[in-house]
């Protein structure tokens, strides 16, 4: 028998956003409309608002611009190489950016390996809680965001990493 998951969404100023679980609340997936690769409700899905209240509080924060770490359960499955990419995302800290070149460093990986670093940081199933935003091309261009490069703009904005005369 497979866990049930739980859902839920929560406004947002990237809109609304689906949160899911496992039943004890460690958040499997955050996504937001739209997404590529993003998740969508399924048949049997549980919807348990109560389940996500902290994670709701604390996007709430994070959005006002009062919260710079997240803490909260979390699960997701990959396979070893992305475990270690997603490793890497939740050691960048808030308003500061880094490369593709850079992570693939950071995780020992080969510099050819900035591709494999790429498609792991664009299936990263936790959105905003695991700051792949924070991640930018060699250049300093903004390249590629599952959520969308004007949601990438904003997250990297509310960080102020960008001024908004930028956007």
């Amino acid at each position: 028998m497979t866990t049930p998951t739980h859902w839920t969404t929560v406004d947002s100023p990237l809109g609304e956003l689906l949160l899911t679980a496992d039943p004890s609340g460690t958040l499997t997936s955050l996504s937001v409309p739209g997404q590529k690769g993003g998740r969508t409700v399924r048949d049997g899905w549980r919807h348990d608002p109560g389940l996500f209240r902290e994670a709701e509080e604390q996007l709430a924060a994070y959005f006002a611009g009062e919260l710079k770490e997240f803490r909260l359960p979390a699960h997701t499955d990959g396979t070893t190489f992305r475990q270690r990419v997603w490793a890497a995302l939740d050691s960048l800290p808030y308003g500061a950016t880094t490369t593709y070149g850079e992570i693939a460093a950071r995780i020992g990986a080969p510099r050819a390996a900035v591709r494999a670093v790429g498609g792991a940081i664009g299936a990263n199933p936790l959105l905003v809680l695991r700051p792949c935003h924070r991640v930018i091309g060699a250049d300093g261009a903004l390249t590629g965001y599952a959520g969308g490069l004007d949601r990438k703009v904003q997250l990297l904005t509310l960080e102020g990493v960008l001024s908004t005369a930028r956007r």
